[in-house]
C-alpha cells in the first residue's frame, strides 16, 4: 500500500517545484522588452468633490501610456490602456509601469449606500485586467438589478500580484505590500463615501491573504474570502477585525487541494495555515455552488448571488454551505 504524503511534505514538494519555476521563468521574462509608461498622475486629495477631476487625470495618463506602448510595439498593452482612457471609465488610480496597476469604479461612488471592493489574486495585471473587470461588471449588474439603494463596485488592482507558478505565491511578501496599499486606499475611500456607506471586501484567492494582512486596520463591514488558500491566520479571531468574515469555495475549485498548513523552509514561512471554510477557522461559510476557481462572479451563479447579498447587508438571505 502506498502511503499518501502528509500535507507538510506535500507543501515542501510544491514549494520546491515552484522555486524551480521561479528560477526559470524570470530568464524568459527578462528577454521581453520593457514597456515604457509615464509616472502616475498627481491628483491631490481624493474627495467626493474632486472625483471627476481625479478620474479625468488618470484617464489622460492611461491615454499617454497607451501611446507609449503602441510606439514600443506592444499592441495588447496599448489596447488595454486605450480602453481604460475612454470617457466612460472612472479610474481612481492608474500606473502603467511594469505589470501595471489600476483601480476602477463602477457606479456612483460619492452617493453609494453600499460599496464592494474586489481584491484579486495571482496573475492579475494590466494585461489580464479584462477578466478581473468582467467579475466586477457582473457583480455591479447583479447589485443594480436587486438593490433599492445606490451601489458601487471598485475593481482594486492596487498591488503587484504574484504569479501562480512562483515561489512568491506561497509566502506573504506580496500580500504585506498589498495590505499596506489596501489600508491606504480604504481610508481614501471612506473620505469619499463617509461613514454611512456599507463597505464589503471581496477577496479572491491570494487576494484573501492581502485582505487578512490588512484586516485589523480597515474600516469595512464585511470581508468575504473566496477560493482562499488560507490567510496566514489560524482563525477569524486572529484577524482582529470587527467585520463579519465570510468564506466560500466552489466544489470544483482546485484550491481545495492546496495543503492548508505552514512550514519553515530556508528561513521562510510558506503556506497559509487553516482552511477558511473549515469550522476551526470560524468564518460564516456560504454556498458557492459547483464552480471552479475562476467562477465566483459568473452571472447567475450561487456564489454571485450570495456575494451580492453580503454587499447589500442582507445577511439573513445568504445561503449557507
Amino acid at each position: 500500500m502506498t502511503r499518501r504524503p502528509r500535507p507538510r511534505h506535500r507543501l515542501r514538494a510544491l514549494l520546491a517545484a515552484l522555486v524551480m519555476a521561479a528560477l526559470v521563468l524570470p530568464l524568459s521574462a527578462a528577454a521581453q522588452p520593457h514597456i515604457p509608461a509615464p509616472s502616475p498622475a498627481r491628483t491631490g486629495p481624493v474627495t467626493a468633490a474632486t472625483l471627476e477631476k481625479v478620474y479625468a487625470a488618470h484617464r489622460a495618463n492611461a491615454a499617454q501610456a497607451s501611446r507609449m506602448a503602441e510606439e514600443h510595439g506592444d499592441r495588447h498593452r496599448a489596447g488595454v490602456e486605450r480602453a481604460l482612457a475612454a470617457p466612460s471609465r472612472s479610474l481612481l488610480s492608474f500606473d502603467g509601469r511594469g505589470e501595471g496597476q489600476v483601480v476602477e469604479v463602477l457606479g456612483d461612488l460619492a452617493r453609494a449606500d453600499h460599496v464592494a471592493v474586489l481584491v484579486p489574486g495571482s496573475d492579475t495585471s494590466l494585461d489580464t485586467y479584462g477578466r478581473f473587470r468582467a467579475g466586477a461588471l457582473a457583480l455591479h449588474g447583479r447589485l443594480t438589478a436587486e438593490a433599492r439603494t445606490s451601489t458601487a463596485v471598485v475593481a482594486w488592482l492596487g498591488y503587484d500580484t504574484p504569479g501562480t507558478v512562483s515561489a512568491a505565491v506561497l509566502t506573504t511578501g506580496r500580500a504585506d505590500e498589498g495590505a499596506a496599499r489596501l489600508r491606504e486606499f480604504l481610508r481614501t475611500l471612506r473620505g469619499v463615501t463617509g461613514p454611512r456607506a456599507g463597505v464589503a471586501l471581496l477577496c479572491h484567492s491570494y487576494g484573501s491573504v492581502v485582505c487578512a494582512r490588512a484586516a485589523d486596520e480597515v474600516p469595512v463591514d464585511d470581508m468575504a474570502l473566496i477560493g482562499s488558500p488560507g490567510t496566514g491566520a489560524d482563525s477569524v479571531a486572529d484577524l482582529h477585525t470587527s467585520a463579519r468574515v465570510w468564506a466560500a469555495r466552489g466544489s470544483d475549485d482546485w484550491v481545495a487541494e492546496v495543503p492548508h498548513t505552514r512550514a519553515e523552509l530556508l528561513g521562510t514561512t510558506v503556506g497559509f495555515g487553516t482552511d477558511p471554510v473549515s469550522p476551526a477557522f470560524g468564518a460564516r461559510v456560504f454556498t458557492a455552488g459547483d464552480g471552479g476557481h475562476s467562477d465566483y462572479f459568473t452571472p447567475g451563479s450561487a456564489a454571485l448571488a450570495n456575494l451580492a447579498r453580503i454587499v447589500l447587508g442582507e445577511t439573513s438571505e445568504v445561503t449557507h454551505g
